[in-house]
């Protein structure tokens, strides 16, 4: 049953007609009284409530129900309507242990997306036991390609299997080569989605003066250079998954428009008046600490809770070792069959050699280093000689090429050149190259299209 708390009785009608439509039970309250006692009387499966029960319209009734309903029963469900220009209220919600949010006027498709995602995840939760085994999940869900039996990582997959099946936004987190793309994958590998779009934006490589057309699309003549029509990414993305990848990094202004269609659902293309719906999930990844962002004020807080209803940290690989040897197997078979030789076998200092790195770039950073002594290799035995030999080698033709010969270069050849070696070695993170090479980001978007560069 789904308790619905609203002083307005049209409120209350409308949505117990629009819920008993979508084959769910309903109740109803007036007030905040009736709405403890109503719960008291039948504990319902979820309370939907709003955050004004008086003439006053600061949202304190619906903090002190909600408090009251979080003291009393701190596993129930709760989920709040407010108002879009009270979207601070809503985030004060969320942080007193509220499951979402919806603004009015809501979208009906919305509010009962919402209202299922709220009660999937409430379910999940009850389920949890056990930890499970990795044949156990590998038997319920498609977890291919996600390789570990780390027990952390175990927990990871299980929370995947669990939230996937919902509409729940997904961050991700965790240090860069983490495999934050992976996981995000398997949420929408495992979901209802499957089988529907699964599109990826690196926010990190989208300036802020191409946002709206490459997230919302244009129309022809919108602006300069719109010689035709373009499709934005959520468009494409319609009924599927939006992975957004490097969230930290969008600027203040790209946060508004992404929240103002994360919040109501629609859109308007760059250069028509006309607005689109659309349905999307959205699973968004960074390895910055986006708290300390929301602190500093560079990261909007109402947008943080939007995309955070459910986290998920990734550890770092020297967190879980004992999957080195099994990764690290992995992808010697992998890289033998791209080069079209038998696989070599790794020794046991081969093994203690690769646990005992740091690891700094983790997963992608083993990976890179098997496929280099795949390449080198000539026998069918791989030994902790061969990967110090290597690792020599990288730091001594490093030491090689800090300058190149007087006259050889010009210095806008040179710093294009760095520029290049940045991006490459951080896989297209505009932020750490740029922190890398000692610029802001905006000074090293001015300096790509100087040169003419595309992050890769």
């Amino acid at each position: 049953m789904i308790l619905i708390v609203d002083d307005d009785d049209s409120v209350t009608a409308s949505l117990g007609l629009l819920l008993r439509q979508h084959g769910h039970e309903t109740g109803t309250a007036g007030a905040p009284d009736a709405a403890v006692a109503a719960i008291e009387a039948r504990r319902p499966d979820l309370v939907l409530q709003d955050m004004n029960f008086s003439l006053g319209t600061g949202g304190e009734d619906g903090l002190a129900l909600l408090g009251r309903i979080r003291a009393r029963w701190p596993d129930l469900p709760v989920i709040l309507i407010t108002a879009w220009g009270s979207i601070p209220l809503a985030v004060r919600g969320m942080k007193a242990g509220a499951s979402d949010f919806v603004s009015k006027p809501w979208s009906n498709t919305q509010l009962v997306q919402a209202v299922d995602t709220a009660l999937a995840l409430a379910a999940t939760r009850a389920a949890e036991g056990k930890p499970a085994s990795r044949r156990e999940l590998d038997a319920h869900h498609d977890f291919s390609g996600l390789v570990g039996q780390d027990p952390r990582f175990l927990r990871i997959l299980e929370l995947v299997g669990r939230v996937a099946p919902t509409d729940a936004s997904v961050l991700i987190t965790g240090d860069s080569g983490t495999g934050k793309e992976l996981i995000a994958e398997a949420i929408h590998r495992n979901s209802r989605r499957i089988g529907k779009p699964f599109v990826k934006v690196n926010l990190g490589g989208v300036s802020s003066t191409l946002f709206e057309s490459e997230m919302f699309g244009h129309v022809r003549g919108a602006f300069t250079d719109a010689r035709e029509n373009r499709r934005g990414r959520f468009e494409v993305a319609d009924q599927g998954t939006m992975f957004l990848d490097e969230i930290g990094d969008l600027d203040a202004s790209s946060q508004v428009k992404l929240l103002r269609v994360l919040q109501d659902r629609s859109y308007e293309v760059l250069g028509s008046s006309s607005t689109r719906t659309v349905d999307v999930r959205v699973v968004s990844a960074t390895n910055r600490a986006l708290p300390d962002l929301v602190a500093k004020g560079i990261f909007r807080e109402d947008l943080y809770y939007r995309l955070n209803l459910i986290s998920i940290r990734l550890p770092s690989l020297a967190e879980r070792r004992g999957d080195v040897p099994l990764l690290a197997a992995t992808f010697l078979e992998r890289a033998a069959r791209q080069n079209a030789r038998e696989a070599p076998r790794l020794s046991h200092r081969a093994v203690d050699w690769l646990q005992s790195r740091p690891w700094p770039g983790n997963v992608r950073e083993l990976r890179q280093t098997i496929e280099r002594a795949v390449l080198v290799l000539d026998g069918d035995l791989l030994d902790a000689e061969h990967f110090r030999a290597l690792d020599d080698l990288e730091r001594s033709t490093g030491r090689d090429e800090t300058l190149p010969a007087p006259g050889a270069m010009t210095l806008p050849e040179m710093e294009r050149a760095m520029i290049e070696k940045c991006l490459r070695y951080y896989d297209g993170n505009v932020t750490r190259a740029a922190e890398a090479l000692g610029l802001s980001r905006a000074a090293l978007y001015r300096r790509l299209e100087k040169h003419g560069l595309d992050v890769p």
